[in-house]
């Protein structure tokens, strides 16, 4: 995969978009790292969070899917603002939450929003750049992702430590940086015309065509599943911390260091799966996790297991933007909607089982739950390696820079 020598800049509507998820993130990470606390306030515990994560991420998949699929037969910016404007809608309302079941069918609403967005978001990104660049553009707009992920906590640890604020109040006052970014989507994402795909053509030969995935890019969607299927939500790193000791109002600085690690990786990593190939950077990732997970149950002390949460950043900054980059590789330009909606839809229907065990493993066993997700990382791992190296030989798949 050979990269241009010239100076690269990125497009336009790459660096809105990543502006976009910046302000939202900023929003959605003011309250996600508190909500276990909050939670366990209301009468939930482990296993609400594992359930509330489990089903939000869920419904979400299949809304990813329809959308993705809908998006590649028309202009996709109108489910991207239908989807950031969902989610800015109802966020605030955690405010006014009074039981766990509350806090799922709000989170759950959120990550519809989330499903509406992320397919055809991504498709345009992929549209934007040269093959060549995809690792790097998808870096950024993650970094940009991640930057919003820890300016949210940090301010929230302000309005928490700082000027007193109730958990609730901090929960509605989410509403101004999503309004931003509703904002920065009606005027400053123009989609580039050739992001508003046609009818695929083997769609247009025949009213019962369905057009079918690339058998190599569906071989990668079965590994990813398998990778997710251990990969519980970040919340339980938090909730692991605060098992520990660490202070409720120092959970937001935890969770800004996790996402300051991927931020600054994040760029770097796309440009290594552009220069060194995706299912190389993806493997490494992917042990990087493997490595973390089976760490954590070992740490007993509040400063090593925040150290190992910093460390465990590094799989974030290889595999974000190489796996989406890869998938538009694998993935015709005209079909790339229905890719990403399959990418989201995989791990997002992977996720209600990854986190409902997990929770449930957490509270009785601890060291359990983090060695299950530590061997699933380890089997996908192999897995990519042996579908790389079978596709070099058989020159089928090109899954690795030549």
């Amino acid at each position: 995969m050979p990269v241009e020598t010239r100076p690269f800049r990125l497009p336009r509507v790459v660096k809105s978009l990543g502006w976009v998820s910046l302000l939202t993130d900023v929003a959605t990470e003011m309250v996600y790292p508190l909500l276990p606390v909050f939670l366990q306030s209301i009468g939930g515990g482990a296993q609400a969070l594992g359930l509330m994560e489990g089903i939000a991420e869920s419904v979400s998949a299949g809304v990813k899917w329809v959308s993705g699929r809908s998006s590649d037969a028309r202009s996709r910016k109108p489910f991207v603002l239908a989807g950031y404007a969902l989610a800015t809608a109802v966020r605030p309302l955690l405010a006014v939450a009074t039981s766990p079941w509350h806090v799922i069918a709000i989170r759950t609403t959120d990550r519809i929003g989330k499903g509406i967005r992320s397919a055809p978001r991504d498709a345009i990104v992929a549209h934007s750049v040269p093959s060549a660049r995809r690792g790097h553009a998808f870096g950024f707009h993650n970094m940009m992702d991640n930057i919003g992920a820890a300016l949210g906590p940090l301010l929230a640890f302000a309005l928490v430590r700082g000027l007193g604020w109730p958990l609730r109040t901090v929960f509605a006052a989410t509403l101004l940086p999503g309004l931003l970014a509703v904002a920065v989507i009606v005027w400053g994402v123009k989609e580039p015309e050739a992001a508003t795909s046609q009818p695929p053509e083997n769609a247009r030969a025949s009213k019962d065509a369905r057009p079918v995935l690339p058998a190599k890019l569906r071989a990668y969607l079965a590994l990813v599943a398998v990778f997710t299927l251990g990969a519980s939500a970040d919340s339980f790193l938090m909730l692991r911390m605060s098992d520990l000791g660490l202070a409720t109002a120092w959970i937001p600085i935890a969770w800004i260091s996790l996402n300051a690690s991927k931020a600054l990786l994040n760029i770097p990593g796309g440009k290594i799966s552009d220069r060194f190939g995706r299912a190389r950077t993806q493997v490494a990732g992917w042990f990087v996790y493997a490595a973390a997970y089976a760490l954590f149950p070992m740490t007993r002390s509040v400063a090593l297991t925040w150290l190992l949460v910093v460390a465990y950043g590094a799989y974030y900054g290889l595999t974000e933007g190489g796996e989406k980059a890869l998938v538009a590789d694998l993935a015709p330009p005209e079909l790339r909607g229905r890719a990403y909606g399959a990418l989201h839809a995989v791990t997002g229907l992977a996720v209600l089982p990854a986190n409902a065990i997990f929770g449930a493993l957490y509270a009785h066993h601890a060291q359990l739950a983090f060695l299950t997700s530590s061997g699933c990382a380890c089997a996908a791992a192999i897995g990519l390696t042996i579908l790389a190296r079978r596709s070099e030989t058989s020159g089928e798949v090109r899954l690795v820079a030549s």
